[in-house]
């Protein structure tokens, strides 16, 4: 996700920015059994690719955050609260 979120920031020469990266990479990376059955239609696939491709650019929008060491210290503390 670094990467991606690294790649984001040349989108002034590359033109891909968030959101074209997510839309390309979130297939890939939220791939979802239910989309690829025959049981969906090409409108609700289409949905679903497009709530992955939200998803994705919120993750690569807060990579700093998301993907730090402090946030990572906080959560593995406070597994050890709740059972």
């Amino acid at each position: 996700m670094r990467h991606l979120a690294r790649l984001a920031d040349y989108c002034s020469i590359t033109n891909m920015h968030t959101k074209n990266l997510a839309i390309v990479w979130a297939p890939n990376l939220l791939r979802s059994k239910q989309i690829e059955s025959a049981c969906f239609s090409g409108t609700a696939a289409f949905m679903e690719v497009r709530i992955q491709s939200v998803v994705v650019e919120f993750i690569l929008n807060h990579v700093d955050v998301l993907f730090s060491a402090k946030l990572s210290s906080v959560i593995r503390e406070g597994a050890g609260v709740f059972p």
